[in-house]
């Protein structure tokens, strides 16, 4: 069989580590065929492939990014896009799908497999880690460890000015991120999309901290909301999947704090500094059982299905399923970092 495999939406740490255990089981033990769609569903929609085998990827396994490119191209939203997506296939005589990314681009996967008869096998890529059916993402153990890494360094930058340092990491609608990464660095308060944070509350935690003569970290996700606001947004513009850019929400809380309390504030926004780089050893490690289990699934036909973490074991779930609903940080997981605000 000859398989097609694309990569779509935000970029990660892992995606080559999967692009290369697909092809190198696929080649070696199946004798299937590969080619690689270029930047996630623009690539089927226009044709663009390049082949896919064993030389071209040797070497890929620490490489961050994605040697197929991405992009949010939502191929549902296109002029005739799923009988353009199926003469693709049909011309390239590519019997099925590997499609790897988060839940836009797998539920794409999802409506062309369950609707349209298209097969496909699913992925889960996400740095947020916000996929319900399945225990952890690749990627997002990397974004995590940078995450707290530059929460590390922050700290003694703070002590030496006694200046508060807000940190804005990623997170659309999920904490998970802001959740580890604070929890592990040590910040003095998490802010997270799952929970509508009071500014007064957080000035009173700044200046307790102050008051132990130690300086405040603040570790907030790009998705936090107060109170009585709403989404800071980067700008008004949309995404073909509907998404704003977020982005800001940390720069303005600091000024905030820096208004209330009469403390220096100053915001470090991490973005897209969270996705790049070599993968950690974790994300490697899932991201290879991934690409394992992925063509297995293709090899039995086993079609409208993801693969999915549970435990330390690989399986299977529907694909509709795993993009049905959002995973996001259990309050009691939160009240157990709140030991340590203030």
């Amino acid at each position: 069989m000859r398989v097609g495999v694309l990569t779509g939406g935000g970029d990660c740490p892992g995606l080559n580590a999967v692009i290369r255990a697909i092809v190198r089981k696929g080649t070696q033990s199946y004798g299937h065929e590969f080619i690689g769609y270029r930047d996630g569903w623009r690539g089927p929609l226009e044709g663009d492939h390049v082949p896919l085998g064993i030389p071209a990827v040797r070497g890929i396994l620490p490489r961050g990014g994605t040697i197929l490119g991405s992009s949010r191209t939502n191929p549902l939203k296109t002029a005739d896009g799923v009988g353009r997506i199926r003469a693709a296939l049909a011309e390239q005589e590519v019997g099925a799908l590997v499609v790897i990314g988060g839940e836009d681009t797998l539920g794409v996967a999802a409506r062309l497999s369950d609707e349209y008869g298209v097969p496909c096998v699913g992925v889960p890529k996400t740095i947020d880690n916000d996929l319900s059916a399945t225990d952890y993402t690749f990627g997002f153990d990397t974004a995590v460890g940078i995450a707290t890494e530059a929460i590390d360094r922050l700290h003694t930058t703070a002590e030496s000015h006694m200046r508060v340092l807000v940190v804005e990491v990623m997170g659309r609608h999920a904490g998970w991120i802001a959740l580890h990464s604070g929890l592990a660095g040590g910040a003095n308060a998490i802010l997270i999309p799952e929970r509508r944070f009071d500014v007064d509350q957080v000035c009173a935690w700044v200046a307790s901290r102050f008051r132990a003569s130690y300086a405040p970290i603040v570790v907030i996700a790009e998705g936090a909301m107060p109170k009585d606001g709403d989404l800071v947004l980067k700008d008004g513009s949309l995404d073909s999947f509907g998404h704003v850019r977020l982005s800001g929400v940390g720069e303005w809380l600091a000024k905030e704090i820096e208004s209330r309390t009469g403390k220096e504030a100053r915001t470090t926004v991490l973005g897209h500094v969270q996705r790049g780089g070599t993968p950690s050893a974790f994300d490697r490690w899932l991201a290879t059982r991934f690409g394992l289990h992925a063509i297995d699934a293709v090899h039995e036909g086993d079609f409208g299905k993801m693969v999915a973490l549970r435990g330390t074991a690989i399986v299977r779930v529907p694909i509709a399923e795993a993009t049905s609903r959002l995973k996001t940080v259990d309050p009691t997981l939160y009240e157990e970092a709140a030991t340590f605000f203030g």
